[in-house]
């Protein structure tokens, strides 16, 4: 009898202490649960491809994303997050976190991305080099896949370099994405603004897609106004329907920078405006044969939208707005004023010594 009591004593007190060591563990594990933990300095951690889950924890722990593997581990168990899936990739932890936080995230995917932003009427080579800043590929490499002629034939589109359908916008990728997989991002961004446009079409203009391309190209190089957008697309439409050149500065730029090699010159020279080339509109009829620039939403549809004018030329008044005009007699009256006298009395101003 009294071994009988002794055993029940000795299995009342293992239930006890069993049930002692649940409490303190599963407090333990609502402690680390409910506990925010990391510094405020941005952690990476790299998750490969077919991580396990208890390699997702150790890694996170190791870069003190979560305060205990092993309590992290248990938790995990407990309440059977494991058996979910964790997603691949590259992730960035900022700040004290609670640990559902930190899983939920790599459950989701939510990698870290890395951004840049293309302004309108930037050209290919300058759109490269942004891309490279944000460490998402070589700029020579993002570049010679912007001129491929294959590439842009895979992507639909209507010239044998990407140049005008590169959209401007800020993008973000994961630092695991090709420049293959950003271009085209870029390329079906333009794809949305171009069926706005083309919705918005004006009756009567009958520009394919590759033609109001190269126009809005045009139209955002000369202008960044918003209220001169359509007037300056008047222009050229005037003057293509009366067989006029366009005779558009931007596109001698352009011309000169493929004549030159890819250097760059803001500086336009005579001999530049009278050497013949298909991108130069001075010397050549009609647009040239492709974009100069990659336009914004605005340009787009202000090629496919001209505003109602007469007008045929226009001069810069040299503070981003510019002054347009029906006939040659008011286009030379504006050059007099705004080109010729404007930097005369610039230059003299300049040339004219300090007041003492």
């Amino acid at each position: 009898m009294r071994l009988v009591r002794i055993l029940g004593v000795l299995v009342f007190l293992s239930v006890l202490a069993g049930g002692a060591f649940v409490w303190n563990n599963w407090r333990e594990l609502r402690g680390f649960r409910d506990t925010p933990f990391g510094s405020g300095a941005e952690k990476l951690v790299e998750l490969p491809m077919g991580t396990s889950a208890h390699g997702v924890i150790r890694r996170l722990a190791e870069a003190g994303v979560l305060s205990d593997e092993g309590a992290a581990w248990r938790y995990l168990r407990m309440w059977k997050r494991d058996k979910r899936t964790f997603k691949a990739g590259e992730y960035a932890f900022s700040g004290p976190l609670l640990p559902d936080v930190v899983l939920e995230r790599i459950y989701k995917g939510e990698v870290k991305t890395w951004k840049f932003t293309v302004p309108e009427g930037l050209r290919a080579d300058e759109i490269a080099p942004l891309i490279e800043a944000a460490s998402l590929g070589k700029s020579a490499e993002t570049l010679a896949l912007m001129r491929d002629p294959e590439f842009a034939k895979e992507l639909g589109v209507p010239f044998p370099t990407l140049e005008g359908f590169l959209f401007p916008d800020t993008y973000a990728f994961p630092h695991s994405a090709k420049p293959r997989d950003i271009l085209s991002a870029m390329v079906a961004r333009y794809r949305d603004a171009w069926q706005k446009a083309e919705a918005g079409r004006k009756p009567g203009v009958t520009l394919d897609e590759g033609q109001a391309v190269i126009l809005a190209s045009i139209i955002e190089k000369e202008t960044g106004r918003e209220d001169e957008r359509e007037r300056i697309s008047c222009v050229f439409h005037n003057r293509i329907a009366k067989g006029m050149r366009l005779q558009t500065d931007p596109t001698v730029m352009y011309a000169t920078m493929l004549r030159q090699g890819g250097r760059w010159s803001n500086n336009i020279t005579k001999r530049d405006l009278r050497t013949p080339h298909p991108y130069n509109t001075y010397t050549t009829d009609g647009l040239p044969p492709g974009p100069i620039a990659n336009p914004g939403e605005q340009a787009l549809a202000a090629a496919l939208h001209p505003s109602e004018c007469s007008d045929l030329f226009f001069v810069s008044r040299n503070d981003g707005s510019h002054v347009f005009c029906p006939d040659l007699r008011c286009h030379q009256a504006a050059v007099q004023e705004w080109q010729v006298d404007y930097f005369r009395a610039l230059s003299a101003e300049r040339a004219r010594p300090p007041t003492p």
